[in-house]
């Protein structure tokens, strides 16, 4: 299973008012672990940065002006992600401006049952409770130190890790399923496979000098003594 992980920025919050995206950043992944291929581009939104916008990600006008336009970029953006879902925290305003952007051009929308929003499942998952990306991280433990700044690429693989925790943690089949060709005519012996007892047993590691310390302690703490109740 391929999804695109997704994150924009933008001049604004509304695209019919005139705002624009200025950077698109993606991490792919393959049955939820990162193969390491990304898509990141700065694009020039042809209008000026207002400043609050600018206090979010620095993207300012001098560094936009040479980048490409959206038209330039479209069509690559639209075969990195092809019709894999993609995983955007707030789906709902990366959507609006990526389909507003791809309806300029006369390009065909992004369809929403495309996304998984990442918003949704962390409210769902923890109601009542911070779903920001921020607070999602602290939640988890994961390292977003050099998020100074909102940078879709970087929020792209920060966000990977946050939504491999909220579907049930890192390498959730264990990388498995990519790795496994099912092989039909033996699908009820493998279905009913279960591990059997180990044809040699380990060997000890633990020592004689150890294991003589280890009981001569427990004598010492009296006939009471849990390990002797256990033993």
């Amino acid at each position: 299973m391929r999804e695109i992980v997704l994150d924009t920025e933008t001049t604004g919050f509304d695209p019919e008012q005139g705002d624009r995206i200025v950077e698109i950043g993606a991490v792919e992944l393959f049955n939820h672990m990162p193969t390491g291929r990304t898509y990141h581009e700065y694009i020039n939104p042809e209008r000026s940065m207002p400043q609050e916008a600018f206090e979010v990600h620095g993207l300012g006008d001098d560094f936009l002006r040479d980048k490409p336009v959206f038209s330039k970029i479209a069509q690559s953006f639209v075969d990195f992600i092809g019709d894999a879902k993609l995983v955007i925290h707030n789906a709902a305003f990366d959507m609006k401006f990526l389909n507003a952007e791809l309806g300029w051009l006369k390009m065909p929308r992004i369809p929403w049952e495309q996304a998984v929003d990442t918003l949704d499942i962390a409210r769902r998952k923890f109601p009542g409770s911070p779903a920001s990306l921020d607070a999602l991280c602290r939640r988890f433990g994961i390292d977003n130190s050099s998020r100074t700044l909102h940078g879709a690429l970087l929020d792209s693989e920060i966000l990977a890790e946050v939504y491999l925790e909220l579907i049930g943690g890192r390498q959730p089949d264990f990388a498995l399923a990519g790795a496994y060709s099912p092989d039909t005519s033996k699908e009820t012996e493998e279905t009913n496979w279960h591990p059997g007892p180990r044809t040699k047993p380990l060997a000890p590691r633990l020592s004689e000098e150890e294991r003589a310390a280890h009981q001569a302690f427990v004598e010492h703490m009296g006939d009471d003594a849990l390990w002797k109740r256990l033993s």
